[in-house]
């Protein structure tokens, strides 16, 4: 096993295209760390360079105690699965599987035993004599897992390896992913463009935008207290809302002045933003944190709005509603009992202790 470690990684194409900027990361043995982000973000070629795929412009990345940056991609002890799944069509599931290990000339009865040790873990025993034409999507994946583990290596890369597959298939592979970590205890880096597979997945989260790392933590702590207002949007579904307005002081108490909108900031929050008062400011809060009035036994009125109901989506157990205030729309996510209707103006309450603000020009987190 091994701990990853980028020291100020850089990469520059052609152009002068910066992709990955001043990337510092200690990923720790038998960690499993997500680098996630939108499209273009580096997050790609940042594990590229992990695997030796990817020529390094500028840092250093070890793997173990040994600085790998000149070290061949097939010297570095690593596996990585992709997502497309790189299989050989005209090969069994077994011969798939087999491969790196025959080329390494391993013996013949310890290929035997590693690929049946992996497709024990893998559940799939009854499939190694079948042709991947054969095989579904996530029985592919399984068998493109499997190629990995029987390599028994220090690291696994995982380059968006669910992506190809259904939504339903998705979520059972994620589970899959997580019992596979905790039964191999191996050191695993992670890159998606889904937040949710970054949340689920993950013991910590790297959120990447622009070649820079902006946060990692722990997927709850980067829920709860992102940095700025990009993780705050990135990480979350729905997003979290974002209005425009001033914070101003009445009687005494601060408010959040949106226009048609005003809200009482907590006591526990108003320190943070006395050198607000009066300026402009980002205001945030996620779905969960509105409430239907009709259902809350104790709604104060300094934190009650009123809001036009525009869409509806009823999910089931709770229902998505895009409201506006003529000047901001947001998303509510209400109990399923609600039944609000089109057009109407309806009473929400917002739960100030969760809220968020952010320097409106740096876009930082305030409080």
């Amino acid at each position: 096993m091994a701990k990853v470690l980028l020291k100020n990684l850089n990469k520059i194409y052609p152009g002068k295209v910066c992709a990955v900027k001043d990337v510092d990361l200690e990923i720790e043995d038998k960690e499993f760390l997500v680098l996630v982000g939108p499209s273009g973000c580096g997050k790609s070629t940042t594990l590229r360079m992990i695997a030796g795929l990817e020529s390094i412009t500028g840092g250093e990345v070890f793997i173990g105690d040994r600085l790998v940056n000149d070290v061949p991609p097939k010297d570095r002890n690593i596996a990585m699965v992709f997502q497309n799944y790189a299989l050989y069509p005209h090969m069994s599931v077994f011969a798939n599987m087999a491969f790196s290990l025959k080329l390494r000339k391993y013996p013949k009865r310890e290929i035997k035993e590693r690929v049946n040790e992996a497709a024990g873990i893998l559940d799939i025993e009854d499939l190694l004599q079948r042709k991947p034409k054969e095989l579904s999507g996530g029985q592919r994946q399984r068998v493109a897992l499997g190629r990995s583990i029987v390599r028994k290596p220090h690291v696994f890369l995982f380059d968006e390896p669910l992506s190809n597959l259904d939504a339903k298939l998705r979520i059972q592979m994620r589970t899959e992913l997580n019992k596979l970590h905790i039964r191999l205890q191996t050191t695993m880096i992670y890159v998606t463009h889904d937040q949710t597979e970054a949340m689920t997945l993950g013991n910590r989260i790297a959120v990447m935008k622009d070649g820079y790392i902006k946060q990692v933590a722990e997927p709850i702590t980067v829920y709860d207290k992102p940095v700025n207002k990009f993780v705050a949007g990135f990480i979350g579904t729905p997003p979290m809302n974002f209005m425009e307005g001033r914070i101003i002081k009445k009687d005494g108490k601060m408010y959040f002045d949106e226009g048609k909108v005003q809200v009482k900031v907590t006591d526990e929050m108003s320190p943070s933003l006395e050198k607000y008062v009066g300026k402009q400011i980002t205001f945030g809060i996620r779905s969960e944190d509105i409430y239907d009035k009709l259902f809350v036994t104790e709604a104060p009125p300094e934190n009650t709005i009123t809001a036009s109901v525009e869409v509806i989506e009823p999910m089931g157990s709770e229902v998505y509603l895009y409201l506006t205030t003529g000047l901001n729309s947001f998303i509510a996510k209400v109990g399923g009992h609600a039944r609000p209707v089109i057009n109407q103006d309806m009473d929400l309450v917002f739960d100030m202790s969760k809220v968020h603000f952010f320097d409106k020009d740096a876009e930082k987190t305030i409080v």
